[in-house]
């Protein structure tokens, strides 16, 4: 009995121990919140606060991310990643544009990316089955939900992340701004941004070979003139061919002489008509 009071004693130290390292480990987490100007999420632009959250939107639109705010001040976006059948991750964006307050109209962007990680889970479903006996019984019915559930959620700390970005959005100040600020752009390709192929200038025509000039033709010999014409009797008419019958010689026409008048008087009762012979 004496014994086991020191051994309590040993084992609750030891739990107390191991809470402690715990909740050290926990404080150690926010030790590099130290709030120093370290200018990873901020930068100056020396256009207004308008033009570079306008600025910010184009660069965000550009890398595939959705806007969700139609705030000329405050954008939000966020972009969706696979990266396998079950893991699943999503960064939104969001960047906050305030005027310096200065005559020459400069302001400041602060950007701010937040990462979360989803994972597959399933959810297995049970039925209660009441027994008059037994009372309620729990069984399984094997059906099984499928959801994608919040497993992380982290602030994107990367120096190199931010950087990125911030000269992606000098690409899109407006030229005069760039100009004025000396702020020398770097080539499209290098940030991501597909760049404009210039139409191909025409090509200047070659001059064409000069063709030899074709022979000139032989002229036309002239047509020999016709001599004086005389003219020329036409051609004496032939008399028609008339067939020959059976080798017999044609018939001669043969003169008719009409009757001589009579010097009797017109009848003067009609004269009946001839019987016709056969009735």
């Amino acid at each position: 009995m004496f014994k086991s009071i020191p051994m309590r004693l040993v084992g609750l130290a030891l739990v107390l121990a191991a809470a402690a390292g715990c909740s050290s480990k926990k404080a150690a987490i926010y030790e590099h919140e130290n709030f120093a100007d370290s200018g990873t999420f901020s930068r100056n632009y020396p256009v207004s606060d308008a033009q570079t959250c306008e600025a910010a939107r184009r660069a965000l639109l550009s890398q595939g991310y959705i806007i969700t705010s139609s705030d000329p001040k405050l954008i939000s976006g966020h972009k969706s990643f696979q990266q396998t059948g079950d893991t699943h991750m999503e960064i939104s964006f969001s960047v906050v544009c305030a005027d310096d307050g200065s005559e020459g109209h400069h302001a400041t962007m602060f950007a701010n990316a937040l990462q979360d990680r989803y994972a597959l889970k399933k959810t297995n479903n049970s039925a209660s089955l009441g027994v008059g006996v037994l009372g309620s019984v729990s069984m399984p019915i094997g059906s099984s939900d499928d959801s994608m559930v919040k497993v992380a959620s982290e602030t994107v700390s990367s120096a190199k992340f931010y950087e990125r970005f911030f000269t992606l959005v000098e690409l899109f100040l407006p030229p005069e701004a760039k100009k004025a600020a000396h702020i020398v752009e770097k080539p499209k390709t290098d940030l991501g941004v597909p760049e404009a192929k210039a139409a191909p200038a025409a090509l200047a025509p070659t001059p064409a070979e000069p063709t030899p000039a074709p022979a000139p033709a032989p002229a036309a010999e002239p047509a020999p003139v016709p001599a004086a014409s005389e003219p020329v009797a036409p051609p004496a008419e032939t008399a028609p061919i008339t067939p020959a019958q059976n080798g017999e010689p044609a018939p001669t026409a043969e003169a008719v002489t009409p009757p001589p008048q009579s010097d009797l008087p017109p009848p003067s009762e009609p004269i009946p008509a001839m019987p016709i012979s056969g009735q």
